[in-house]
């Protein structure tokens, strides 16, 4: 008896489904991404049964919480501390790891340097299908990397891989990348949204069930984000991002799902003939000013996951020579710099709008968090007046719509980590003033804008 096959017309970059094509995905208001797939109503893939772990077997009892025995979760390190400070403390057995970035971001050599060392110690398979075998060794010697234990694959064949993996039993196996990956039972291409998610499951469950770490690479879309349908974010543990220029050497990976540590934890690399060094003492290197300041700088503290990171912030205010004045923010979100105009000329009495209004946060790292609010405005502020602020100023704080200054969590830590730099002067939020004087530092609590503004011009 034949099977018959059904027509469904899936979105590649959100995972909507429609029953016709059209051009616009009215989930992700992306266009021509929609693509037809083909559906066959045969039955169901087996569920493949893999030995050797009791872990993907379920307790189908019902337990109240006070019942279930609670244990510390076994980590295996990866030799790289900025690494698993952003992974919560290490990989976790039988855990999923979804890493992306752009082409040339470091993915395959931060991977690479990985696998090496985890080789030393355990079994360890790099399964490639973008890159010929060829290729990655020749990159593992031009890095010096130990290259006599690293079990190396050349295959895009999900079925072939599993039973390669099961004979080999790898504690740790690497898929580049799961974008060329492809299942025998679907019939769309490698890379669709069908090959994409199927594949995915087919290693997650291989993964649970023989507690082997997979790490998955990704590729990214033109606005920065994972590439491929948004079940693949709920099927893995952790997501991160390897993120940076290609003209700059530094590289920053930020995790922004982890079932098992702290999200948006934020790690520094740096990229050097000898491949992806960690960075241990970020703000010092954000930190590198000229000698001369000029006016428009100044240092902010934020907190990217369990540490905070001080940041220099310029501003370049200049006269605007078109009929609408350019708002550029590198860094930051652009929409809250134009909120932010619109409270320094309520709040603080400052009018900027015929003036281009430009801002920066050196060394590429982009800012999530509102405690950037206060450092911009006072950064305008002195380039609108062209009056250098003190080098040894540190700001932080959240501007509201009624020119109130917010506190922003953690803001003792912040402090000390200003002291511990050198600065002798804060201009902080009033309800993150210390309760106790610290030493070496002049701290300034402000309610509201225009108490900021007068402290410091």
């Amino acid at each position: 008896m034949s099977t018959k096959t059904k027509q469904a017309f899936v979105c590649n970059q959100c995972g909507a489904e429609y029953k016709k094509w059209q051009g616009q995905c009215t989930e992700c208001n992306e266009w021509n991404c929609i693509t037809e797939i083909r559906i066959s109503n045969a039955p169901a893939a087996r569920t493949t049964k893999f030995d050797g772990y009791a872990g993907g077997a379920t307790n189908n009892k019902v337990q109240t919480l006070a019942e279930i025995a609670v244990t510390d979760v076994p980590r295996v390190s990866s030799g790289t501390g900025e690494l698993d400070r952003v992974l919560g403390g290490g990989f976790v057995p039988g855990s999923v790891v979804l890493i992306g970035g752009n082409p040339g971001a470091g993915k395959s050599t931060l991977l690479l340097q990985t696998l090496c060392y985890l080789a030393q110690h355990m079994t360890a398979l790099y399964v490639t299908g973008e890159e010929s075998l060829q290729q990655v060794a020749m990159r593992a010697q031009r890095l010096n990397l130990p290259t006599d234990k690293l079990q190396m694959l050349s295959e895009t064949s999900v079925e072939s891989i599993c039973e390669t993996a099961q004979s080999l039993s790898p504690k740790v196996m690497v898929i580049d990348s799961i974008q060329v990956m492809h299942m025998d039972d679907i019939q769309s291409a490698p890379g669709s949204v069908s090959q994409v998610r199927e594949s995915a499951a087919y290693l997650t469950r291989f993964a649970k069930q023989t507690g082997t770490v997979l790490i998955l690479v990704g590729h990214v879309t033109k606005d920065g984000t994972l590439a491929g349908p948004k079940v693949l974010e709920h099927m893995i543990d952790c997501s991160i991002l390897l993120e940076g220029d290609n003209d700059s050497r530094f590289r920053t990976l930020r995790g922004n799902k982890n079932r098992f540590g702290a999200v948006n934890e934020l790690g520094v690399f740096a990229m050097t003939e000898q491949g992806m060094r960690e960075v241990n003492n970020p703000s010092a290197i954000f930190l590198q000013r000229a000698e001369e300041i000029s006016s428009g700088s100044v240092v902010m503290v934020i907190w990217e996951g369990t540490r905070p990171l001080l940041i220099e912030i310029q501003a370049l205010v200049d006269d605007s020579h078109l009929g609408n004045p350019r708002r550029v923010a590198v860094g930051m979100d652009q929409n809250r710099l134009s909120m932010l105009l619109a409270v320094l000329h309520r709040h603080g009495g400052i009018m900027v709008g015929d003036q281009d209004v430009f801002v920066n946060v050196v060394g590429g790292v982009k800012i999530l968090e509102t405690s950037v609010d206060l450092a911009v405005l006072l950064a305008i502020v002195s380039s609108f007046r062209d009056k250098i602020l003190p080098q040894d100023l540190i700001v932080f704080g959240e501007v509201g719509l009624a020119g109130e200054i917010r506190p922003v969590p953690s803001g003792q830590e912040r402090l000390r980590e200003a002291i511990k730099h050198g600065f002798k002067k804060a201009i902080i939020p009033y309800a993150n003033a210390p309760r106790e004087k610290y030493p070496g530092i002049e701290v300034m609590a402000v309610k509201n804008l225009h108490e900021a503004l007068n402290a410091i011009f």
